[in-house]
């Protein structure tokens, strides 16, 4: 699962980066892969669906989101 994680998290970057060069004007997907191309609406639909899987599986990942039992470090020698 963790190389899992590790692909949808970079796909959710190049998805991100993408989306911050369309907001100045340039797409980058389908610069590199023509636009409208099976290859950049296959980029597209696995941004996607990164985005469905961190946004359903994020907690388990996140030391931030995750509930406070599983962050509770066990008693040990205290300063």
């Amino acid at each position: 699962m963790k190389k899992l994680h590790t692909v949808t998290f970079i796909l959710l970057g190049v998805g991100g980066l993408n989306w911050l060069l369309v907001g100045f004007g340039y797409n980058l997907v389908d610069g590199l892969l023509g636009g409208g191309s099976m290859w950049s609406k296959i980029v597209y639909i696995l941004v996607g669906l990164s985005a469905v899987y961190e946004v359903l599986t994020h907690r388990n990942y996140c030391k931030e989101c995750a509930p406070a039992s599983k962050m509770e470090e066990p008693m040990g020698r205290q300063m």
